[in-house]
């Protein structure tokens, strides 16, 4: 090796050499680069710092992975520039994680540190450690004795012995509980625990939970709603040793508890679940990896149950722990479902063209009679989001961009809008066959407000949607109209609810439809009472339907033991490693001729994705060659950015949305 000096500068006597992850958005270049250490920056390059460097003529930022006596590069090697931080802010437990995620999603190791470790704050790390949250008293945990595999589970994390699992909890079941006490358990053992959820509502209720077992020293929130200062803060006092429970979104995957003892992903069918950026990890599949690669304990937990983790179940790598029938059979509410019975249909004929029929209305009634809140959920945000010709029934649209038309919240009376560029359309005219006359295509939640509020006259309605999520409604007769996911938590329970448009949700051109569906059914179900306390669930789609039958039966697993035989006999994951490949179509077919691909590999299209001759195209491995397949693509992508490509190709592996 050839020592470089620039002026004065002397390398460190012991281990001069710095393997330094440099941020550089180039694919080829994902590798550590070696530097010199200066001798006046012997004490404060450490390990897992941040670093800036001299690369291609720039100073760019890094991570300094780790010092060596010596490099393998042949060349002079140039200085670090500074130290910018003395912080050991990557851990080398996050470091091979980053490495074994982006390996995994061919992607590069940067672009997980991106995810991985928060923005800098310097004033916050100014700031003296925190001293060390005591441990808790260990929780007694009675609510996993209804589950007979629970008490062992608890047995594995309270002893550090690694265990699997997939929880299914049972409606009405205080799941923040249940979780805190997992996660007291692991911290009274003198470990660590990392819950994720997939939104903020989910953080706070987790995070009292954790807090009321384990004190509030011991646990951090970490979401990004908490703004980049008080979220740092957190997130060093997990780093420095202060905490030892983490609750947060998908980011508080890579949180950097110590030794940790179990790790938690909740609802792992959320697409929240799946960051939006490269490499496009999924939480699920990273703590997989985590726990895999620690030691550590692992519940992929919810109400229902993905095609993903039936996979875990069957091939025996995560256990079931579910209640028994006699269990959740006292536990769950009834439910009806559309044309369930003759008697039903001869009591009202026009039910299964009534949006609202009368076996709804009557289980609203008797829920308000009694004193309790009633839950109407809504596929579609808005008022009528989208409208059709009368005649045709051809899509409605705006005639200056081609945008579809809507009403605005206000009133059937309303001038259609375009959705796309705001403009009203107060001529309109239908392209296809001249018709001036409309209707409603979807009904959204706020038009439903309006209409049960008239029905109801006497009662308040209470809406929750995306722009104003109510986080929990009181005991007392009310109409709560919320979209999915946006189901407010009733105290007590709600005493009936209706989940209308099922056909909305179920006619999705979606791989995932009817398993989102039954997601979204289940999570606002399970918030009704039980059917002892006369709790009722009317569910407005065919009874015949598979996921209305799993629904009515309560029988996530057999929903899900179904989705997977289908998508193993289709090919689709998780049955199979799959890559969803997008770019312009020139560059698209160069990329997938180049591909090597291992034997059981497949190349399905490309076909048109949109606008700018754009296309996708779907390769797809058996999971055995999942890792080769990776391997492939990133190697590619390698070539693209070495020779300059201008036309970006994105690739995304086991992506939530295929079709």
């Amino acid at each position: 090796m050839t020592v470089a000096r620039k002026g004065e500068l002397v390398a460190a006597s012991e281990l001069p050499v710095a393997k330094v992850a440099v941020d550089v958005p180039l694919a080829h270049l994902d590798r550590p680069f070696d530097y010199l250490v200066p001798d006046t920056l012997h004490e404060s390059a450490v390990p897992g710092c941040r670093v800036r460097v001299r690369f291609a003529g720039k100073q760019v930022d890094g991570f300094l992975l780790c010092r060596t006596a010596e490099s393998d590069f042949g060349g002079r090697l140039g200085f670090l520039s500074k130290v910018v931080s003395q912080e050991p802010v990557l851990a080398p437990e996050i470091a091979t994680l980053a490495r074994t995620v982006a390996d995994r999603y061919a992607g590069s190791l940067i672009d997980v540190l991106r995810l991985a470790i928060p923005p800098r704050h310097a004033k916050v790390e100014a700031e003296p450690p925190p001293e060390p949250a005591p441990r808790p008293a260990m929780p007694d945990a009675p609510g996993w004795r209804r589950y007979p595999r629970g008490p062992a589970f608890l047995d594995a994390v309270r002893a550090g012995r690694p265990a699997h699992a997939v929880w299914q909890a049972l409606p009405g079941e205080d799941w923040p509980a249940r979780l805190a006490e997992l996660a007291a358990t692991a911290a009274a053992s003198d470990r660590g625990a990392v819950l994720v959820v997939p939104d903020y509502r989910d953080v706070a209720r987790l995070h009292a939970a954790c807090v009321a077992l384990a004190g509030e020293d011991a646990v951090v929130a970490l979401s990004a709603d908490a703004g980049p200062a008080k979220r740092y803060r957190r997130w060093l006092s997990v780093l420095r040793g202060g905490a030892r429970i983490v609750v947060g979104t998908r980011a508080s995957v890579f949180a950097p508890v110590h030794r940790p003892g179990v790790f938690v992903v909740w609802d792992d069918g959320d697409d929240l679940h799946a960051d939006p950026h490269a490499p496009y990890p999924h939480v699920r599949d990273v703590l997989i990896q985590r726990a895999h690669a620690v030691g550590a304990s692992l519940v992929v937990a919810g109400i229902a149950r993905t095609a993903e983790a039936q996979l875990l179940v069957e091939s025996g790598w995560a256990p079931e722990i579910v209640a028994s029938r006699d269990e959740l059979r006292a536990a769950a509410p009834r439910i009806v479902a559309l044309g369930e019975t003759d008697l039903q249909l001869a009591r009202d004929p026009a039910a299964r063209a009534a949006r609202v029929p009368s076996v709804a209305f009557e289980a609203a009634r008797a829920a308000l009679k009694d004193g309790r809140p009633v839950l109407v959920q809504v596929p579609r945000g808005g008022y009528v989001p989208a409208l059709a010709c009368q005649q045709c029934r051809g899509p409605a649209r705006c005639r200056r961009c081609a945008g579809p038309l809507g009403l605005p919240a206000g009133g059937g009376a309303g001038t259609p809008t375009c959705r796309w560029c705001g403009v009203p359309d107060t001529a309109f005219r239908c392209g296809n066959c001249g018709s001036r006359r409309l209707r409603a295509i979807v009904v959204g939640a706020k038009r439903t407000a309006e209409e049960l509020g008239r029905a109801f006259a006497d009662v308040p309605v209470i809406g929750s949607g995306a722009k104003e999520v109510v986080s929990d409604v009181a005991a007392r007769p009310a109409l709560v109209v919320a979209t999915p996911g946006a189901e407010p938590v009733a105290a007590g329970g709600y005493g009936a609810a209706l989940l209308l448009d099922g056909w909305a949700l179920l006619g999705r051109a979606d791989l995932r439809a009817s398993e989102e569906a039954l997601r979204r059914w289940m999570q606002a179900a399970a918030l009704v009472r039980s059917h002892r306390d006369g709790g009722r669930v009317v569910v407005l789609a065919e009874s015949a339907l598979a996921p209305v039958q799993a629904l009515v039966r309560w029988d996530p697993a057999w929903h899900a033991s179904q989705e997977l035989a289908a998508r193993t006999e289709l090919g689709f994951p998780p049955a199979v490693r799959m890559a969803a490949v997008d770019g312009q179509a020139t560059a698209l077919a160069t990329f997938l001729e180049e591909l090597t691909l291992p034997p059981s590999g497949e190349i399905l299209g490309p076909v048109p994705i949109g606008p700018d001759d754009r296309e996708r195209a779907l390769v797809r491995t058996t999971r055995a060659e999942g890792r080769a397949l990776a391997a492939v693509l990133a190697a590619a992508q390698h070539v693209r950015t070495a020779r300059k490509e201008p036309d970006p190709i994105r690739v995304r592996l086991d992506p939530l949305e295929l079709i």
